[in-house]
């Protein structure tokens, strides 16, 4: 069966960003003149995926608005005669179907990922974390998707890390099926660099079986007192069920200033409207 839902993680504080998120979810932080959910969202659509569940919290309500029509602004903007502004407005409200749950807890990422549950219904789905941003002609996910369709079982997302930070990171264990795919038989969290299995992290993107939810009904706490995903993914990992793919693609970390400014420049860069002032002001910046 095809993947049609993504669940969307995005209740989080995002106190690495204080004060600025007192008042702004983390989300709608700007890449340009995009809130970072945006370009989340659109990967999804992009691969076919039709059904956006958000998983949120109290205070997070631009995140709807930002992805539903505006009706009064854009027909405000097209009698101004700003109809590149219009279309843009439009776009962001027609980009997808979103569903919203709420976590009222912050019991950790599997337990979010649990509270879509009703809404995926068994069903295969992937998961976002919008942390991770990844510019490439073919997206991650639909990397990712490929995977899925021609093996089954859930799909990680991998990157090559230095042998030196995999403390940092979740590490997966398993051999390689090929040059870009690994058969994970199993996972460790931050381990040392000599005690590490392999130099592949996970990131923030996942196709996962439906019956991942199950698994995560009965999930304990593990790492920090939370419910994980990872947790849950290698009860599949053990099964024999779990592929990761070191997706094509550069990533940028937009869970901190600098990861956020990164890719503001980056994306910028790439906008032949916006290019060339930012190559001056980088230049008067030296």
């Amino acid at each position: 069966m095809k993947v049609t839902k993504a669940v969307l993680p995005v209740a989080g504080l995002g106190t690495r960003f204080l004060p600025v998120t007192k008042s702004v979810p983390k989300e709608m932080l700007p890449i340009a003149d995009r809130p970072c959910l945006d370009y989340i969202v659109a990967e999804a659509v992009e691969a076919g995926l039709t059904d956006l569940i958000f998983v949120s919290a109290a205070g997070k309500g631009a995140m709807e608005d930002y992805f539903h029509r505006d009706f009064a602004l854009e027909e405000h903007l097209e009698k101004k005669g700003k109809l590149d502004l219009a279309k843009e407005v439009r776009r962001a409200g027609q980009l997808g179907t979103v569903i919203t749950v709420r976590q009222d807890q912050a019991l950790g990422l599997g337990h979010a990922v649990l509270q879509a549950a009703p809404v995926t219904r068994g069903e295969d789905f992937a998961v976002f974390l919008g942390d991770d941003i990844i510019d490439h002609p073919q997206s991650a996910i639909s990397q990712l998707l490929e995977v899925h369709t021609e093996r089954g079982g859930s799909v990680l997302a991998l990157m090559d890390v230095p042998r030196d930070q995999t403390h940092r990171y979740g590490i997966c264990a398993g051999p390689m099926v090929d040059e870009r795919l690994m058969h994970v038989t199993g996972m460790v969290e931050k381990p040392k660099p000599a005690d590490a299995p392999s130099t592949y992290s996970i990131v923030g993107r996942y196709v996962l079986a439906g019956e991942v939810m199950e698994i995560l009904k009965t999930t304990g706490r593990g790492a920090g007192g939370e419910i994980q995903l990872t947790d849950a993914i290698a009860v599949l990992a053990e099964r024999g069920e779990v592929h990761g793919l070191e997706f094509l693609g550069q990533r940028f970390d937009t869970g901190n200033v600098v990861g956020l400014l990164r890719a503001s420049i980056h994306y910028t860069l790439k906008r032949p409207d916006l290019a060339p002032a930012m190559r001056d002001a980088l230049k008067e910046l030296g």
